[in-house]
């Protein structure tokens, strides 16, 4: 494990890419209100591990179960589903074509969103991607396109059809004149946060928070401070092959952070969405990155304590397993909150 204090935490990062950013949104409650309007809406367990805060050497370890998430297996679930919703309440889904590029489960959660509210969606796969995804994908009623040999092509696939055919582009990260989409996105993780607040038994004093663009965390984080104050260590997690917010923190502008190809295929995402580095440069306190072999590790123990998951999904448990003795702040006095962000894949 490799570990990056966060120095811009408190004031963020005063870079001209993100002066025009939005700050990621705190408050639960719209988001709350809208994903119950969801068929599928229910809310996910929050486990108790003490076995496994034992063995991590900390005081108490709670992991908020997304595994179940809608009956999509995702905390994903919560993100485009929303976005959907919203623009549903406001008279603007039914009819439409929402169009995304997915890898893993960003593309369930558009699919069932738009056949939640009356919508239809395309979703672009890389050949990478199972046939096994698209056949899922299908069952919720999408169109799946195949363009392109990596996610980064078929998110060019999906943006040209957005644009040449009237669709509505519907992605989970955020750059330079897309914005407005991944914000509400991103509000929609807050659902999962509000839960677990209410079924944890104390604060945390250590929040680890997996990453890949970023949505997530920088939605959890935000979340963090608004409702528990400055006094929660946030820790983010992404893989050594895909540093894209651990990079862009140590330069102090976003950064494109390539690398090889990594188990933890939903956290492989090696450019940063602006909202959420905006976000996370302020309100995180650590940046960490684990190996592939940390990764495997942690993924394994989990499953070993009836917490089966992915590399991507296990990752939070993974770090903290990793985290060798003293460090971050951890010990016998810590209270651990991560996230088992997926189910095992089939």
């Amino acid at each position: 494990m490799d570990s990056l204090n966060n120095r811009y935490r408190g004031a963020g990062l005063c870079d001209p890419a993100l002066s025009d950013v939005p700050w990621p949104v705190a408050d639960a409650t719209a988001a709350r209100a809208l994903v119950a309007r969801c068929p599928r809406a229910g809310v996910t367990p929050l486990i108790e591990a003490p076995d496994l805060a034992a063995e991590a050497g900390v005081g108490a370890l709670w992991v908020k179960d997304e595994r179940t998430r809608m009956g999509l297996g995702s905390f994903k679930a919560l993100g485009a589903a929303h976005t959907i919703a919203r623009e549903a309440a406001e008279g603007r889904a039914a009819g439409r074509t929402y169009v995304t590029a997915s890898a893993g489960n960003h593309g369930l959660s558009v699919a069932a969103g738009a056949r939640a509210f009356g919508a239809r969606a395309r979703i672009f796969l890389a050949a990478t991607v199972p046939e096994a995804f698209a056949d899922r994908l299908r069952a919720e009623g999408a169109e799946v396109v195949r363009a392109g040999a990596n996610y980064e092509d078929s998110m060019q696939a999906a943006e040209q059809a957005a644009r040449s055919e009237g669709l509505e582009l519907l992605s989970d990260s955020s750059w330079p004149g897309y914005m407005a989409r991944p914000l509400v996105l991103m509000e929609g993780y807050l659902v999962l946060l509000a839960e677990a607040a209410e079924q944890i038994a104390r604060p945390p004093t250590h929040v680890f928070l997996q990453a890949g663009v970023g949505g997530l965390a920088g939605a959890a984080a935000a979340f963090i401070r608004a409702t528990w104050g400055p006094e929660p260590r946030v820790i983010v997690v992404e893989p050594a092959a895909a540093p894209a917010l651990f990079a862009s923190i140590r330069a102090g502008a976003p950064v494109v952070a390539p690398g090889p190809e990594s188990i933890m295929g939903r956290l492989d995402c090696k450019q940063p969405s602006l909202i959420a580095l905006k976000g996370l440069a302020r309100d995180a306190d650590d940046f960490v990155t684990i190996t592939e072999a940390e990764a495997e590790a942690g993924t394994t123990r989990a499953a070993g304590w009836n917490m089966a998951s992915t590399p991507s999904g296990a990752a939070g448990i993974s770090a903290l397993l990793a985290a060798r003795p003293g460090t971050l702040g951890l010990g016998p006095h810590a209270r651990v909150l991560t996230i088992l962000t997926e189910a095992p894949v089939a």
